[in-house]
């Protein structure tokens, strides 16, 4: 069983966008808040899995809003972080990592392929290449660079190469489950690696189109050539008010929000 917990389903601005008056940035609706984009997926192994009974939770990104969203969602636990890309909407909560390590006594492992974790590195030199004076404490972080399909706690995560404009991000999948955020290109060569997904959150920022993310439109039709029985938009601005956006989406597709709770066997 893995439980994925939106943690954050806004565009890199947030919603409500500083200094905005439009009709979705002044919503009552809470949908309508969204912080900054990622997710945590726990995973309860199977009964007779050498792993039973433990369960691992795995953050996939670390937004700029991870604090907000662990007190807002009661994370008390990370056991591996997983990146998608380095742009800092997706990177720049690192730092609050150090209160697991804290907690937990333990350092975490991150995962990333070649060039993201060579920029998180980069961003964040005074984690990896230590200062003299630490100050209130840093991150213990081990990082992993990843080239293709790796298993955490038992279970296997695919890695499924996207496009983010011209920039070569990482999708995930586990299962069923498929996670493809800040993209507007799925290649070729990955398609095979999304067959049989039932569940899939997937970027689509907007109505209009975009150069680095998928319209409304354009990921309504890679639902439907993935053939997933529910689908859940991410990484949306304020173009999009819930409700309303909702109720003209197909069958099994809607927006995804902050706090949603997806339970996937």
């Amino acid at each position: 069983m893995i439980r994925v917990t939106i943690l954050g389903s806004g565009t890199s601005t947030g919603v409500p966008a500083i200094g905005c008056d439009c009709a979705v940035c002044r919503s009552s609706d809470p949908r309508d808040r969204r912080t900054r984009p990622s997710i945590l997926i726990e995973v309860q192994s199977p009964p007779r899995s050498p792993f039973a009974g433990a369960v691992r939770a795995i953050l996939v990104d670390t937004s700029t809003d991870l604090r907000e969203q662990a007190l807002a969602n009661d994370v008390r636990r990370v056991d591996a972080i997983v990146f998608t890309h380095s742009h800092a909407d997706h990177v720049f909560g690192l730092d609050d990592v150090r209160r697991y390590n804290q907690m937990q006594k333990t350092p975490i492992p991150c995962y990333g392929d070649e060039e993201t974790m060579a920029s998180v590195q980069r961003m964040f030199a005074y984690i990896f290449e230590p200062p003299a004076q630490q100050g209130g404490g840093l991150p213990q972080l081990v990082p992993f660079r990843i080239g293709g399909p790796f298993t955490l706690g038992g279970i296997e995560i695919v890695p499924v190469p996207l496009f983010h404009g011209r920039l070569p991000v990482l999708g995930f999948r586990i299962g069923s489950f498929a996670y493809l955020t800040d993209c507007n290109r799925i290649p070729d060569a990955s398609w095979p690696l999304l067959e049989g997904v039932r569940t899939v959150v997937l970027d689509a920022l907007r109505h209009r189109p975009h150069s680095t993310h998928f319209s409304v439109g354009q990921a309504i039709e890679v639902v439907a050539r993935l053939g997933a029985e529910r689908a859940y938009f991410t990484h949306i601005c304020h173009d999009l008010p819930h409700a309303e956006t909702c109720a003209r989406l197909p069958a099994g597709v809607e927006l995804a929000y902050d706090g949603l709770v997806l339970e996937i066997s």
